[in-house]
């Protein structure tokens, strides 16, 4: 029995961090099979550490070597050594599926960046940070879904990109107690809005603009992965759509709140999330197996 506890203490802690952590887009929710769901809570669990080494230390150059560390104890687990319970529980999520290192070491390098690179100047400049932030979560779990193709990945990026910067709508201030600043400043500069303004927390007639624009090329590329939700079959289709319409919904609160996500954090409601959740199985029929 101790080995089972020993075996059982990694999967859990990642569970753990999975239902604790993310309040917009509910991972490994109820409607994801059984059979997936430990698996991305070890995705997800990896993610998460990844995040708190870079923004819970409050020193750069503590997270540098943190980051460093964990980069070691990812090649030593796709070695085969394992040590970190995090990794005891991801190593056979990656040996089942066949999970390759790149989009692992990429969400690393973005966390890195981020401890250099505190300003963008140009939108370009923020997708690339993106290509490597969000867009490698979401190809690790089309792996789980057992897709590849570059079809799906490209849809997939379009969408996990497109979370990554409502995330960065609706957290300006606390990133920039962060020492960082995700608006392109080339949009800042075209809609009049200064970092003094945003340090003061001004919310006027050129934020309110440039928060419209940013809001409405979200939109557009979670319009251009939408597709992607009717390209997935079994397990895992539900949260891909459900991603999206939380997204979706995120945008919309942002919006009715007449783009002010300067002066309170603009959330999605349980409730909300509850109705897309229910809304999935409305379209799809209530006879989708769940636990399966």
């Amino acid at each position: 029995m101790p080995g089972d506890l020993a075996r059982a203490l990694p999967d859990q802690l990642c569970a753990k961090l999975a239902r604790t952590h993310y309040e917009n887009f509910p991972v490994g929710s109820i409607l994801l099979p059984r059979r997936l769901r430990k698996h991305v809570f070890a995705i997800y669990a990896y993610c998460r550490v990844c995040d708190d080494l870079s923004d819970e230390t409050g020193d750069p150059e503590l997270s540098l070597r943190l980051l460093d560390w964990w980069r070691e104890e990812l090649h030593d687990c796709f070695a085969g050594r394992p040590r970190h319970p995090v990794f005891a529980a991801l190593k056979p999520t990656i040996d089942l599926f066949d999970l390759p290192i790149r989009p692992f070491e990429d969400l690393i390098s973005a966390f890195v960046q981020d401890q250099r690179v505190t300003r963008y100047g140009t939108f370009e400049q923020l997708l690339g940070y993106c290509e490597r932030s969000a867009n490698p979560v979401g190809r690790l779990f089309l792996c789980l879904m057992g897709y590849r193709d570059q079809a799906r990945v490209r849809l997939s990026d379009k969408t996990c990109t497109a979370l990554q910067l409502a995330n960065f709508w609706q957290d300006i201030t606390v990133d920039y107690a962060k020492g960082r600043v995700y608006i392109p400043q080339e949009d800042m500069r075209r809609f009049g809005y200064t970092e003094v303004e945003l340090c003061n927390r001004i919310v006027n007639a050129s934020f309110a603009r440039l928060m419209r624009f940013e809001v409405a090329r979200t939109r557009e590329l979670f319009s251009g992965g939408a597709a992607l939700a009717r390209l997935v079959e079994g397990g895992g289709a539900a949260d891909v759509d459900c991603f999206s319409r939380c997204g979706l919904s995120l945008l919309d609160a942002i919006e009715r709140s007449s783009y002010d996500v300067l002066h309170r954090r603009i959330t999605v409601p349980k409730s909300r999330k509850l109705l897309i959740a229910l809304g999935w199985l409305a379209r799809r029929g209530l006879g989708v197996c769940i636990g399966a």
